[in-house]
């Protein structure tokens, strides 16, 4: 298999491309893109970004190929266990499913306003009403699956699986411009940070040496 990425420093889809991945337990040949670097739109073009129109992760697989994280994680999890990705139980399972989705839709304001940079960190701004919202409805659906599912585990159905993949760069977001959080969500969100794939991504995030200036701002 071969993962195609972009900076690990800035790019949130990849993120949740990559630590789908490493969570399959596959092996896979990773490969970091440049993104907005001068040979960006030229290497778009070519065939092994074709099927997702240049846009990254986009993972392959021998003929198969898959882009976008959801897909990405719902095919891994046919290829080894959807217990690997999945709550067993159907409620749990249902409601992860759920906030997987509305993760991948919704979220607009926080996401457009807020990129991801995991080198660094901002002093507190009040947010955006809109983003406040957004912060209020993810402090909401964080609550509901911790008291319902998660259990005695650090994440929020117990084990660390596909929700907390989707929701792992909204938690880096949250460090990076310091926003406000329930005060029950900084053990969830230490647990994200401190989870062995999310540090190897951050300390090679680290090592990179492609800046992005549009992303290096206090508010996106």
């Amino acid at each position: 298999m071969k993962l195609i990425i972009g900076n690990k420093a800035y790019s949130s889809w990849s993120l949740r491309g990559w630590l789908a991945a490493r969570q399959s337990g596959l092996v896979f040949e990773e490969v970091v893109v440049p993104l907005y670097d001068a040979e960006w739109d030229r290497r778009r073009e070519g065939d092994e970004f074709a099927p997702s129109s240049g846009k990254v992760p986009i993972l392959w697989d021998g003929d198969a190929v898959v882009w976008d994280s959801l897909a990405i994680i719902e095919y891994l999890a046919e290829q080894t266990s959807r217990d690997l990705f999945w709550p067993a139980d159907p409620a749990a399972r249902a409601m992860a499913r759920s906030m997987s989705a509305e993760m991948h839709s919704s979220f607009t304001a926080l996401r457009k306003k807020h990129s991801m940079n995991i080198r660094q960190v901002f002093p507190p701004q009040r947010p955006d009403d809109d983003v406040l919202a957004d912060l209020a409805r993810i402090m909401e659906l964080w609550a509901q699956a911790r008291a319902r599912f998660g259990g005695d585990g650090e994440f929020l159905f117990g084990a660390f699986g596909a929700a907390d993949i989707m929701y792992a760069p909204v938690v880096t977001r949250i460090v990076t411009y310091s926003l406000p959080i329930a005060r029950f969500a900084a053990s969830y969100m230490d647990a994200v940070i401190n989870h062995p794939f999310m540090q190897d991504w951050i300390a090679a995030a680290q090592e990179e040496e492609w800046v992005i200036e549009k992303f290096e701002q206090p508010v996106g």
